[in-house]
């Protein structure tokens, strides 16, 4: 199989080549993101698209594709709402997903968020390096008793509740599928009303669909306790960001901690450091202190990388043998 990567960064090229050892497919890496501006770039022979989570994969981009002789979409990520799933299915070409790759990367990556933004982490650090060694200004509260509020408990999800018990909190969660193994270690399933009505923190683990495409808004933010902390590790649209912004402008929202940002794929995987940013709601929301803010890294550990490229390669030599395709989405 001749395999096409867009977005491609040189951590793709390092796990993926590695990975690459036991199949001997032929891999080409470009660090452009995918639209429909730039599907020209798919060579004659060249079978294969592995895509990431910014790269657009709507029906123009899938049937120009298809046009060019893509023969499978070979998604390195769990999320797939970049994809246009029914385009795809009458395009006949199928998609293929990494569904898990060590979920303790993302739960431990929220943990990491909601601990830095509550004590001021970054603040501290700051303050020492200037040998300014007050405490004024960095107080938080204790994690230990509080209610955290879980809103999707597929694996990523399962793991943060597990780490929050651990860490002696009530954990509410909800999800259209309770996980049994989490209600018998103490995890309460309530509806989401509830979670948004009682908890001290919500962490969001849901996937972006219609139904959840803002669920973080103006009415559900009134909803929760004034100083709510508010994680995000899942994806950027589950947040009405202009909502959020006022809600931190008037203290309701007490504090921010987000991986994803709902218009990412013009900023994040690539250095604007001497660029003047367009977006005025991303600077708006960057000027807060009590707002911790990370450019996707949630799933960027070793542990995870090698299981993206190996379970990538894998759904692709599957299909390259006619065999069953068991992390199929279309």
């Amino acid at each position: 199989m001749n395999i096409l990567f867009f977005s491609a960064q040189p951590y793709d090229k390092s796990y993926f080549t590695k990975a690459n050892v036991s199949h001997q497919f032929q891999l080409r890496f470009l660090e452009y993101p995918l639209n429909a501006d730039n599907t020209a770039l798919v060579k004659p022979g060249e079978n294969v698209v592995c895509a990431f989570v910014n790269d657009k994969l709507d029906a123009t981009v899938l049937t120009q594709l298809k046009e060019r002789g893509i023969e499978l979409i070979a998604l390195r990520a769990a999320g797939f709402n970049n994809v246009d799933l029914k385009a795809a299915a009458a395009l006949k070409i199928p998609v293929v997903r990494v569904p898990a790759y060590s979920p303790h990367a993302v739960a431990e990556h929220a943990v990491t968020l909601l601990m830095a933004v509550n004590r001021k982490i970054c603040k501290a650090y700051n303050r020492v390096r200037e040998s300014n060694f007050t405490l004024n200004g960095l107080e938080g509260f204790d994690i230990f008793g509080k209610t955290v509020g879980v809103i999707g408990t597929g694996n990523i999800g399962a793991v943060f509740c597990k780490i929050m018990l651990g860490f002696g909190c009530r954990v509410l969660a909800h999800d259209l599928y309770p996980n049994e193994s989490l209600q018998q270690a103490g995890v309460q399933y309530v509806d989401v009303d509830t979670i948004l009505k009682t908890s001290d923190i919500i962490s969001l683990h849901c996937p972006l669909t219609p139904e959840t495409k803002h669920l973080i808004n103006e009415q559900t933010i009134a909803q929760t306790k004034k100083g709510v902390v508010i994680i995000n590790t899942s994806r950027g649209g589950l947040i009405d960001t202009k909502a959020v912004v006022e809600a931190l402008k008037n203290g309701h929202i007490g504090a921010l901690g987000i991986d994803v940002y709902e218009q990412e794929e013009h900023l994040f995987f690539q250095d604007l450091s001497g660029a003047i940013i367009q977006d005025d709601v991303w600077a708006r929301l960057t000027t807060f202190p009590n707002v911790l803010i990370t450019s996707h890294q949630g799933f960027f550990t070793q542990e995870a990388l090698t299981q993206i490229a190996e379970t990538t390669l894998n759904n692709i030599a599957k299909f390259a043998n006619k065999e069953p395709l068991v992390n199929q989405i279309v």
